[in-house]
């Protein structure tokens, strides 16, 4: 039985995660959240839960898990607990082996002719200002893990579009923002819960960081 702990398991795309891990015999999920009665609503009454402040979380609540899923999501101007979190699960995975999946940004893609990084899009999207910091910090935090090379981790940048959805089939990649047929660059928050919870059972990525897009 492998123990999976989902940090942001209320999200979009930390729901839809705990939902499918749920359903595999071979897994034992735990939501880490925020809000219980939130999470509650979203997962079920009898979803199995740790509430509380992710930093304020004593390290002995998660070096029980196998794998840990970050998809913890904040305001904008909170985003920097992006990178602070990544740094305070790589030292308890450092401690007990634990394998990390980050779910990051697709603002650290690159796209284009020129190979420029998509978040320097973003930046120029109308209103964008009041939200840039976190794909900017997103993309700290890539950076940030492709420093470690000591635990097994692995970050998935979703699409440009990353919607509420079912699960399709999916095309990964690696360093560029993936487009289908139509020209659309867009992924479901079941399509990214089927690739997470494929590579907690059957890892296949270690140490890098892939993007999906849905296929369908």
């Amino acid at each position: 039985m492998i123990r999976v702990g989902i940090i942001g398991a209320s999200g979009m795309a930390g729901s839809a995660i705990y939902k499918l891990a749920s359903t595999k015999k071979d897994l034992n999920v735990t939501g880490i959240v925020r809000n219980e009665s939130k999470a509650r609503k979203i997962l079920g009454a009898d979803a199995n839960l740790i509430s509380g402040d992710i930093f304020a979380l004593n390290d002995s609540l998660l070096s029980r898990f196998d794998v840990i899923v970050d998809a913890y999501g904040t305001s904008p101007e909170n985003a920097d607990r992006q990178v602070r979190l990544a740094e305070k699960l790589v030292v308890l995975a450092r401690k007990h082996k634990i394998r990390l999946i980050f779910i990051l940004g697709a603002g650290s893609l690159k796209t284009g002719k020129d190979k420029h990084l998509f978040v320097d899009d973003i930046e120029k999207m109308p209103g964008a200002e009041t939200w840039i910091n976190t794909p900017r910090q997103q993309l700290k935090e890539l950076q940030y893990l492709e420093t470690i090379s000591d635990i097994d981790w692995l970050g998935i940048s979703p699409s440009a579009v990353f919607e509420a959805g079912v699960a399709t089939n999916y095309i990964l990649g690696q360093d560029e923002l993936l487009f289908n047929e139509q020209n659309e660059s867009k992924v479901t928050a079941g399509t990214m819960a089927k690739l997470v919870v494929n590579e907690i059972l059957a890892p296949r990525h270690h140490r890098e960081r892939i993007t999906v897009i849905d296929a369908e």
